[in-house]
């Protein structure tokens, strides 16, 4: 299958001003995904990357047709979805076999669910298995197996079908990096070699590299509700080179519109701003300064996937705190760089008292619920006011669950600036008299 991206003619799938909301545990609406317009075409790979709760896999699922949208569209080969899309197979993260079956018995269960004869669902799942490099393990059951094998496995269940579109759910993620690695390289050198039997594919990742090596398109998605920010296109030949500047590039592109760098991100002035329209991070006063003093020890520059990778977690993990730290210009971000700000070594290198001295000016100029609080209660005639009052505030622009962790943010960066105090007991925040 030819890896160049086809024209409208040939969609696949076309969503039309998708929308997935669900109830939230109190009966209030939480909205996923918001007006989702999107094409998947022959002959092309999508990424769609996003940090969580962006609705990647909400959205992989929807274009299956294992969750309906609560508004818009969702039509296959031009026809309205109303069940499980046809078209389609998936390949999941946690493998998702039947340990009781051996490896050609969960490799055959689609087609025998499709009423395929047995001398024929022999024949092409043994050509899947070797395929997909799994010849000799048969009748192997899936706990004689690596991780890598076992998902060698769900890539043979899903191809045996022949699907038109072949949905992957972060299908590397649970793997170590060398077999990732393997595994994404033999998957391309199918797909380049017109070997691969499907004609386009559809992965969820938060992995930029990965988004680069694989894609033709990228779509990245916003998160709180899930929506498109931007579609990138990838025109590099195959097999990709990491090293090469394109690559970079494209890299440092993608962290920028991953990050929120940009006119209207948070941390890119002091203006005026909603706290709706520019929540805060659920980043910890302590989560954002180590993360400073970690960029001040590497000489007030880090790279992010080196530093997240230093410490043993994704990169995604790390995001909160990135956008915690410039949305008080305590760092910079251009692209995978971090770069430390005058302020931010200034807040890193004080003594603690100091350092409170000027956490609270950034976060009561640069946080808009900090900042909207503290006038709040300097306004009250006595300094202090219900939670309740914020919260209801809150809730016309979040989920009940989402507002609730703005204002717990809040109360800690308060905390820690002395701007303000809250009693739980109580329910009433309080004005700190001594800035």
């Amino acid at each position: 299958m030819s890896s160049t991206t086809a024209t409208r003619s040939d969609a696949l799938i076309t969503l039309d001003g998708v929308s997935t909301s669900f109830p939230g545990s109190t009966g209030e609406e939480l909205r996923v995904l918001q007006d989702i317009a999107l094409e998947l075409r022959e002959g092309e790979i999508v990424a769609l990357l996003g940090r969580s709760g962006s609705g990647k896999s909400t959205l992989l699922r929807t274009i299956a047709g294992l969750i309906a949208p609560t508004s818009g569209s969702v039509r296959y080969r031009g026809r309205e979805l109303d069940g499980a899309n046809p078209g389609a197979a998936m390949v999941f993260q946690s493998f998702a076999l039947m340990p009781w079956l051996t490896v050609q018995d969960n490799v055959e269960l689609g087609l025998a669910a499709r009423g395929v004869a047995a001398a024929e669902r022999r024949e092409r799942a043994l050509a899947a298995i070797d395929l997909i490099g799994l010849d000799g393990f048969e009748s192997a059951y899936p706990r004689e197996l690596s991780g890598g094998m076992r998902q060698r496995v769900g890539f043979a269940r899903a191809l045996v079908l022949e699907p038109d579109l072949l949905l992957m759910d972060e299908p590397f993620s649970a793997l170590d990096v060398l077999t990732a690695e393997n595994l994404r390289t033999e998957l391309m050198s199918l797909w380049t070699g017109r070997r691969f039997p499907t004609r386009s594919v559809c992965i969820v990742t938060h992995n930029i590299e990965e988004a680069v090596l694989l894609a033709d398109r990228v779509v990245v998605l916003e998160a709180n509700p899930g929506r498109i920010r931007a579609e990138v296109a990838v025109d590099l030949t195959r097999p990709r080179d990491r090293a090469t500047p394109a690559f970079t590039a494209l890299v440092d592109r993608l962290y920028d519109l991953l990050t929120g760098r940009g006119s209207d991100v948070v941390g890119a002035g002091t203006g005026e701003v909603t706290p709706t329209a520019r929540p805060l991070p659920a980043a910890s006063v302590g989560g954002l300064a180590g993360l400073v003093e970690l960029v001040h020890s590497g000489g007030g520059r880090a790279d992010l996937p080196e530093l997240a990778a230093g410490l043993s977690f994704e990169v995604d993990d790390l995001l909160p705190l990135v956008d915690a730290a410039a949305m008080l210009d305590l760092l910079e971000v251009s692209g995978a760089d971090l770069h430390l700000t005058g302020t931010g070594r200034a807040f890193t290198t004080a003594d603690i008292q100091e350092s409170k001295r000027i956490f609270a000016a950034q976060a009561v100029t640069r946080a808009p619920l900090v900042r909207t609080v503290h006038r709040a209660l300097s306004a009250a005639a006595d300094g202090s006011l219900r939670v309740g009052f914020f919260l209801d505030l809150l809730q016309r622009g979040f989920s009940a669950e989402d507002a609730r962790r703005q204002i717990d943010t809040a109360i800690d960066w308060g905390r820690y600036g002395e701007l303000f105090d809250f009693d739980t007991d109580t329910g009433l925040l309080t004005l700190d008299p001594a800035p």
